[in-house]
């Protein structure tokens, strides 16, 4: 059985959709490819249990759509999973309407954060075969993929279209069925998953080959030194709360929470030390903290790999102490990113941050002392927000670049995806301008505000103005060692432009 895991083209006026491994979705104007960690892991599962493997990213490779067709024809795949989210669901639905025309024995499954939030809504919409919810879609792929071909029960989780027959649909039944007739038949589901059962070190180290990893390994702004490439500690964050986050209540629910060993992280990072890789970035929604970081780090150490590579991640505020910092240090850690998301407390608390604002500056100097380069992630437009509010958050961000606290930063504006408790929150409270998906790509609000659009995307420009303040400028240039040094923040500059054109106050339809 041949499977493809894929990711057709999406050509926008807008940019460039920041589809994979992106909690957030954006399209971008400086194009970012961001390695797929599920979909990697699903394609090295699937192959280390004897099925042949394709990896099409389209979007990565830069190709047409029309090229992204020559490739199904070449290979002729029986199934294809694809991930999909909110603000293009709509051009997923017509992809999968499109395939099935062109492909009609190919069967087409969907994963991702919406289609997992409600699949009865993609398979109204669609002629789509399958659905896989949650975040354990690689697990999940390789029992739909013995289903299919060996006749093994499903595992619970996943959705069909069930057509005449009482039975499960196969591979075979597809090379009969008219594309006509797809859209027919009852919705079935093989009932709740247990992500608790699937143990993270039962997973095959990635095949790096078979997905391609260098496709992502230049063109993304978490890495100063090249190649670089992406692990995944755990699933997804220990705090799991943030009222926010799609993949912590549509992927990742409370109680899901689950880590590879430090024994298995320390022995693909040697994997990836023996590939080239220069830096890696883990995007472990939170990186383990605690027993599991302190060994390890120590195994970075004793093992050398402190100076071979360096290591960046994501990481809570109120988390760790200077210590611990100072150990990372020690272990060739770079780059640590905070969600911070707001510098008001009332904010923090209503998004259940579980985050002391007055702890922050605190905070960032052990990492800045232990070495650390710190970015904060930043959001801008909540329903309760005034204009001064968003100031404030403003305010509180440059003071902190003035200070030499932080390096780098993402601005953003705050989109309440369908799932999480924000989303219902503004249902409840009658704050959704819209539900077309369409336009939950940050490109504007689509909830209600004390402040207009082009306010909110003016807030998010000045945040990024913090990269050029005569003091931050100079402490970089000052801090130049390495022509590397000079590649990093040209290309950093670039981003830089890039995301000011993707919030520039007046945007037209289309932009």
């Amino acid at each position: 059985m041949k499977i493809a895991v894929a990711y057709p083209p999406m050509e926008s006026p807008k940019g460039t959709p920041l589809l994979s491994q992106n909690r957030q979705f954006q399209y971008f104007n400086a194009p970012t490819y961001v390695y797929p960690m599920v979909p990697a892991y699903m394609a090295s599962l699937l192959k280390a249990n004897g099925y042949d493997v394709l990896w099409l990213d389209g979007i990565a490779e830069q190709w047409t759509y029309a090229r992204f067709v020559s490739e199904i024809e070449r290979e002729q795949p029986d199934l294809m999973i694809m991930e999909t989210k909110t603000p293009v669901i709509r051009n997923s639905w017509s992809i999968v309407a499109d395939l099935k025309k062109k492909f009609p024995k190919m069967a087409l499954a969907l994963v991702g954060d919406h289609v997992s939030w409600n699949p009865q809504e993609t398979f109204e919409h669609c002629p789509v075969d399958y659905i896989l919810t949650g975040g354990d879609y690689d697990f999940l792929s390789l029992s739909l993929a013995n289903h299919l071909s060996r006749g093994a029960a499903l595992e619970g989780g996943i959705w069909w279209r069930e057509k005449e027959s009482s039975v499960v649909m196969t591979v075979a039944h597809f090379a009969t069925a008219s594309p006509s007739s797809e859209k027919q038949g009852v919705i079935r589901n093989s009932g709740p998953q247990d992500m608790k059962a699937h143990r993270l070190d039962d997973l095959p180290v990635i095949d790096r080959e078979l997905t391609r990893w260098k496709l992502y390994a230049y063109e993304n702004g978490n890495f100063k030194y090249t190649p670089g490439t992406y692990t995944y500690a755990g699933r997804d964050c220990w705090w799991g709360k943030c009222t926010f986050c799609v993949w912590e209540f549509n992927l990742y629910p409370q109680g899901s929470y689950r880590i590879h060993s430090a024994e298995r992280m320390l022995g693909e990072v040697e994997s990836l030390i023996n590939l080239g890789v220069r830096e890696i970035f883990d995007d472990t929604g939170t990186l383990p903290a605690g027993a599991w970081l302190k060994k390890f780090c120590q195994g970075m150490i004793e093992r050398g790999y402190n100076k071979q590579l360096r290591f960046g991640h994501n990481m809570r505020f109120n988390l760790l102490n200077q210590e611990q910092y100072e150990l990372m240090g020690k272990a060739g850690f770079r780059f640590i990113l905070y969600g911070l998301e707001s510098g008001n407390q009332k904010t923090l608390d209503r998004l259940d941050k579980g985050v002391i604002a007055d702890k922050i500056e605190e905070e960032l100097r052990w990492a800045k002392g232990a070495g650390l380069a710190p970015h904060l992630t930043v959001m801008i437009g909540y329903p309760w927000e005034t204009a001064e509010d968003s100031q404030h958050t403003v305010d509180f961000v440059h003071d902190l670049f003035a200070k030499g606290l932080v390096d780098t930063l993402q601005g953003t504006i705050v989109v309440p995806y369908p799932g999480t408790p924000l989303y219902y929150q503004c249902k409840e409270n009658g704050w959704l301008k819209t539900e077309d998906w369409d336009r939950y790509d940050m490109r504007e609000s689509v909830m209600q505000n004390p402040i207009t659009d082009e306010q909110i995307r003016g807030y998010v420009q000045q945040l990024y103005t913090a990269f050029v303040s005569p003091q931050f400028i100079a402490r970089k240039m000052l801090s130049i060692r390495s022509l590397e040094d000079v590649k990093f923040f040209t290309t950093a500059g670039v981003k830089v432009l890039g995301h000011l054109t993707d919030f520039k106050k007046k945007q037209t339809a289309g932009q």
